[in-house]
């Protein structure tokens, strides 16, 4: 069984076939997902697809992009939302310099209130990070100082020194698709190198990524063992050895969810 860690299933994109695309990861193996929130506004969508089907988790969380709309989002608002019983874990939230959507100040004050939120329910902070390596380690490194929470990198594409210094604090790192690029060399040497075995898990980030052999179509959680296969090589893991990894990973960090029979 395998676990997809990060899908965003909620919107247009799978407006008119979401059915046929969970019966498609249905058969190849997918026995969960995480249904990912990157908008308050879009919470009680992402919910509705958690409640109508059994397997599926959700988040509550802004992402950096969207930080400058609510950046001083109530913390009782998401500790209210994260007491729902699918609500596994807090984000996406996170740091991303890249497009600079959000003033990098609305970001930092959006990201202190959900690590509080992940202090008080302890469910896991999943992180996007782009173009701030040194700023998340950063903060990271003070904030851990202040109180101790689970951290997830999520489709990790960082580099060395972040890997090295999140690893420290205990923090957990997610493979997308990335992995299987020709190009993600330096990606897949950090995963190799410096990410401890024991706490990586798998993402398709769908619809965005699709790994090879699906590069240039829309992503969906059934291309999830396509993932896992350019992981595997990394570490010298069998495919049934890789499945048994990540999937134990993901309930070792995500205790709230409840493993599929």
């Amino acid at each position: 069984m395998l676990i997809d860690s990060h899908t965003n299933l909620h919107g247009d994109t799978y407006a008119q076939d979401l059915p046929e695309v969970l019966s498609r990861a249905k058969g190849a193996g997918v026995g969960g997902m995480i249904a990912i929130c990157c908008r308050l506004s879009d919470f009680d969508d992402v919910l509705a697809i958690a409640e109508a089907n059994e397997n599926i988790w959700c988040t509550i969380g802004a992402h950096p992009h969207h930080a400058k709309d609510r950046p001083d989002v109530p913390l009782e608002e998401l500790l209210e939302k994260a007491a729902h019983p699918k609500v596994i874990g807090i984000g996406e939230t996170g740091l991303d310099f890249h497009y600079g959507y959000s003033p990098r100040g609305d970001q930092f004050q959006s990201l202190k209130t959900h690590v509080e939120a992940a202090r008080q329910t302890g469910l896991p902070l999943i992180l996007h990070t782009r173009d701030a390596d040194a700023e998340m380690a950063d903060f990271l490194e003070a904030e851990m100082a202040r109180g101790p929470f689970k951290a997830l990198m999520h489709c990790y594409t960082g580099g060395e020194d972040l890997a090295r210094r999140a690893a420290a604090l205990g923090a957990y790192f997610a493979a997308s698709g990335i992995v299987t690029f020709k190009k993600a060399e330096d990606v897949r040497q950090v995963f190799r190198d410096t990410i401890p075995q024991d706490r990586v898990i798998i993402e398709t980030d769908c619809p965005y990524l699709a790994p090879v052999p699906h590069r240039g179509r829309r992503n969906e959680p059934a291309y999830l063992p396509d993932v896992l296969a350019g992981l595997c090589p990394l570490y010298g893991w069998t495919p049934e050895e890789g499945a048994e990894k990540t999937t134990k990973a993901f309930f070792d960090l995500f205790s709230k969810a409840r493993r599929p029979e």
